[in-house]
This record gives C-alpha cells, structure tokens and sequence, in this order.
C-alpha cells in the first residue's frame, strides 16, 4: 500500500509529505494490498505490534512553505488566549485544502497515487497535563485540518487527529513518533539515543536488543523554536540559516543555568512541551534575561540552550546513559552546523558518537512525515500505534480518525 504522510510541526514553517510503501512483513513487496481490516468487534492489541510488524519503503518527499500571510496567522493562533471562533473554523478548511495540494503535488512529482493519506495537522494548543476547567481536570490537544476535505480533494481516505485517543488512555498525546523510531533504529547489539529537533526537542531511547516496552521518549524542550523567535526578533530572518549568526556569537552561560533549573525540565517523563511552554512568552522571558547581550550573542545562546537541554535531559533521565553508543539526530537542528557541534561537546562525555538519521537511509526532513504515513497504515488495519512508555498512557490504542471519501 502506498500512504502519504503529511507534517507540519511546531516551527509552523510548511507542510511536509512523504509518500511511502507499506507492506506486511513477510509479504512479497510487489503483493496487492488487503482492504480495510478494522475489527468490527472494537477489540484491541494489548500493545503494538511492532517486533517484526511491517516494512516501508520511502517512494519520495517533498516540502512545501506556507504562504507569510498564512504562517502569521498559525502563529498568532497558537496558543492564543483569545481568537476568532469563525477564523478558527475557517482555518481548520484552509490547512485541509494546502495539504491536500501538497499531497496532490508531491503525487504528481514522484508518478505516485497514494491510496490513504496520514495527516498530523497544525498543532494549535497541546496540555498534556489535566488543568482545572469548569469543575473537572482536564487535558486537552488540537491539530487543526479538516481531514474530510483533504479526502474530498485527493480521493482516498484520511486518518488524522491522532493524538486524543492517546490521551482518552490517559496519555500525554505524545510523543508518537517513537513507533517509527523502535522500527528504524533498534539494534541487537547498539544502544541508540534518537534525537528529533523540531520546532521542539524530543528524544527515543532504545537500549541494545530492547522490546518496544523499555523504550524511552520524551520532549526534552526547545528544539529550534527559541533559536527561530529570537532570530527573527533581533535579524528579521526566519531562522540562523547554517548556524552562522549562532557561530559568530557567544554563550551567555548564566541564562543557561538560570533556564534549565525551571520545572520543566525537572519533571520525570512521561513529558511533552509546545508553545505553552517555549513559546511567545518563553521567548519574552528569554530576551530580558540575555539583557544588553550583543544580538548574536542571544542566538547562540539560545542554541545553546537546545544542546544543553538535550545534554541535561539524557543525564537525569536516560539511565544508564553509558549503555547507549550513537545518538541520531533528525529534524530541521540537523541542518545547523553550530547546534551539531555544541550537541557533540555535550555528548563526548557520555561516550555517544554523534550520526544523522540520512544514514539510514531516511532523510531527515521526511522522518515525521513518514512516521505519521506508518501510523495511519496501523490504524486502517485496525492495529495500535501509541507506545504506552514514552506516552504514559495505561494501554495501546488504535489512534486518529478515518475520513472517507
């Protein structure tokens, strides 16, 4: 079966599509997919069924920019404390017909028809925490993109919203990617730390010869959102394109230390992060604590920020660290030169040799894509995706939500 999978992350920088080939493992690569398998009784898998489950294939990838007026707009809507109920709604609509675009176009390019697409959505506000609200706790999460739009516009069906259904089980709704990260990087014989730098941070765990239930995984906080706000800011740019402005400036160590003793940071994982944590007013606090700090000094030492982070997380939390040898690193960070080497300075005395996740034969770039391309296929064949130890949630799930054409 070929699925898309569809990104956008929290950088609310463009849309990212992969379209990959799915199949059982053990079947011929050339066999026929099956129809839909969902269960008509609702009975679910006690976990994933991840150890030798299925085989993809990357087919092509594409990325695709939002226009400026709509990026503005995704920005001034996360995390908001008020915003426009019919804009909202109107939004939803808009992203659903720019995804649906962006799968028709990367369609087009790679000769290619999919015949289910994946599609994560806009994260517009992640609590993956219960707060009071009108007399009960609750937690709460919103990827926006109406998935029965893009089903209309690319004629297959959709799974999206994948994250409630995780947190219905009492999860944090994420991280979900460490389903891909369990199938790519376990080794037998080779612990591997598999390191995401979105717009936020977020880690996998895998210990040599690991059932998918001692992975760990967690959100170890910014990742280049803090890097991208203060560029723009203090540059007018949208991010340190290379890491240059970072490399021309220097640490302000004292921010650092101040930063990493909040409680984020502190908390045991299961733990996620977004907006709500580093974002507008993150960035604020951030700014006046770098002072008169020259420009380039803030930015690189907001990436420092995202190194020592990282650093900090593997030390309290990846126990015992010494047990891993490589650290993988994916996502857009992989991409500044600058934040790889302050990533290597802090690795070097934990004994981890530093790698790209292009060595494995997926670029980087594609990685989310083409984890949220895997999740849909599990879920159209009735099959859960979460993994409860990086989630927290008290059982495996099937997630998201099927729109049909």
């Amino acid at each position: 079966m070929i699925v898309a999978g569809v990104m956008s992350g929290t950088s609310a920088d463009g849309i990212d599509v992969a379209l990959v080939r799915v199949s059982e493992a053990g079947a011929h690569p050339g066999a026929a997919s099956e129809t839909r398998q969902i269960p008509l009784s609702g009975r679910r898998r006690e976990r994933p069924r991840l150890e030798g489950s299925v085989r993809f294939q990357l087919v092509g990838h594409a990325a695709f920019t939002y226009p400026s007026a709509v990026r503005r707009e995704v920005l001034a809507t996360m995390n908001a404390p008020r915003a426009s109920v019919a804009d909202l709604a109107r939004l939803n609509f808009l992203l659903a017909e720019l995804y649906a675009d962006a799968v028709l176009a990367t369609q087009r390019k790679f000769r290619v028809k999919a015949q289910l697409v994946g599609c994560h959505g806009q994260t517009l506000y992640h609590q993956g925490e219960p707060e009071p609200f009108l007399g009960r706790r609750i937690a709460a999460t919103w990827q926006t993109g109406e998935g029965a739009v893009i089903a209309a516009r690319v004629g297959v069906p959709v799974v999206s919203d994948f994250r409630p259904a995780d947190m219905a089980a009492g999860g944090k709704g994420a991280p979900l990617v460490p389903f891909l990260d369990y199938l790519l990087y376990r080794d037998a014989r080779i612990g591997r730390i598999v390191q995401n730098v979105g717009g936020i941070a977020n880690l996998s765990a895998i210990p040599p010869g690991a059932s998918a239930e001692r992975v760990v995984a967690f959100d170890t906080g910014p990742g280049n959102m803090v890097i991208d706000a203060a560029t723009e800011r203090l540059f007018g740019k949208p991010y340190d394109r290379d890491g240059r402005i970072a490399a021309s400036g220097s640490v302000v160590q004292e921010v650092i230390v101040d930063i990493l003793r909040g409680s984020f940071f502190a908390t045991k994982p299961p733990k996620t992060a977004g907006r709500e944590e580093f974002g507008r007013e993150f960035v604020q606090a951030f700014l006046k604590r770098c002072g008169r700090a020259p420009k380039a000094d803030v930015v690189a030492t907001a990436t420092a920020l995202t190194a020592r982070s990282i650093g900090d997380a593997i030390r309290r939390f990846v126990k015992p660290a010494r047990s891993y040898r490589e650290f993988v690193v994916s996502g857009g960070g992989a991409n500044n030169p600058t934040l790889l080497a302050m990533l290597a300075n802090e690795l070097a005395p934990l004994g981890l040799s530093l790698r790209l996740s292009d060595a494995f034969g997926l670029p980087s770039a594609a990685k989310e894509a083409v984890a949220f391309a895997l999740l849909a296929y599990e879920t159209w064949n009735g099959r859960p995706s979460n993994v409860p130890s990086a989630t927290g949630a008290k059982r495996a799930v099937i997630l998201g939500k099927i729109s049909y054409v």
